[in-house]
């Protein structure tokens, strides 16, 4: 499970969140069956998505990240519950593409820059409220900290990050959240620029320290303490009554056809894999 903790100022004005999510990643990675940077990739924007859900007001919240660049690996998809758990998906899993100019998995080239990340929640409303931003890297971090500062004037800095071994199986994975409140003068701004500065690797930094201690060191100067902490697990909540009403969904007509063509009608969750199998008479109960 990862272990995720919040931690705020004295002065309750800024907050900063870290997620140890080697065990979230890993079970994406397992479920998906992704190529190395398609994990790092996707293994970020499901960190982002735990990060935000947590971030929510209701654990009955849930949020949504879709990242569409128009790269290789296609449409990312991350959802996240207000308590943290989360489940991704990624058109192409496998994407097969030269290291970066450093040496590293090219995320950015991966995802792409040329598209959109767009921010859904559902918050209990009549409508789920939503957000589209332009891509500004395609290192996904510094998408997310943007899509903040643009859409909800939140000055923020995100760190993400995922080591893949080279059996593809995840040796480190993590990241962080810090957020300013309207309140925060030039001392709490200048301390957490300071804190932040002296991170050069989201992993090396996980590798070294444990949630905690990275929450209280981002606000490191202004008193903090631990808030609140949460263990967030990967976690698909498909049903076959779900996927019946999804089926119900498609009308009539469509229902009669599959009925008519198919001798078992078989659907598959994106996010977890499982599969659920219909009969072409339980898909004509179906019909409105």
């Amino acid at each position: 499970m990862g272990i995720l903790k919040r931690a705020i100022t004295k002065d309750a004005s800024a907050v900063s969140m870290a997620l140890d999510a080697a065990d979230i990643v890993s079970e994406m990675e397992k479920i998906h069956k992704t190529s190395a940077v398609v994990t790092a990739a996707l293994g970020r924007l499901t960190i982002a998505a735990s990060l935000m859900g947590y971030g929510l007001k209701g654990k009955d919240d849930s949020l949504s990240l879709k990242l569409d660049g128009n790269g290789p690996a296609g449409v990312l998809i991350a959802v996240s519950d207000g308590m943290g758990n989360v489940k991704s998906y990624v058109q192409n899993p496998v994407v097969e593409i030269p290291l970066n100019s450093v040496g590293k998995l090219d995320v950015a080239g991966a995802v792409g820059t040329d598209g959109t990340l767009t921010v859904s929640k559902d918050l209990g409303l009549k409508e789920p409220y939503s957000g589209t931003v332009p891509i500004v890297s395609g290192e996904i971090g510094e998408d997310i900290a943007n899509y903040f500062v643009a859409s909800e004037q939140v000055p923020t800095v995100c760190g993400l990050g995922v080591l893949v071994n080279p059996d593809l199986t995840v040796k480190c994975a993590g990241g962080f959240l810090v957020q300013l409140l309207p309140f925060a003068d030039e001392n709490c701004i200048a301390a957490i620029e300071k804190n932040v500065s002296g991170i050069k690797s989201v992993t090396d930094l996980f590798s070294k320290k444990s949630p905690e201690e990275i929450a209280l060191m981002l606000l490191d100067g202004l008193e903090p303490n631990i808030l609140d902490s949460t263990e967030a697990v990967y976690k698909c909540d498909c049903s076959r009554e779900r996927t019946e009403r999804i089926l119900a969904g498609l009308g009539n007509e469509e229902l009669e056809k599959m009925a008519e063509e198919m001798d078992s009608i078989d659907v598959e969750c994106h996010f977890c894999g499982k599969k659920y199998q219909f009969t072409p008479d339980e898909v004509r109960t179906l019909k409105k």
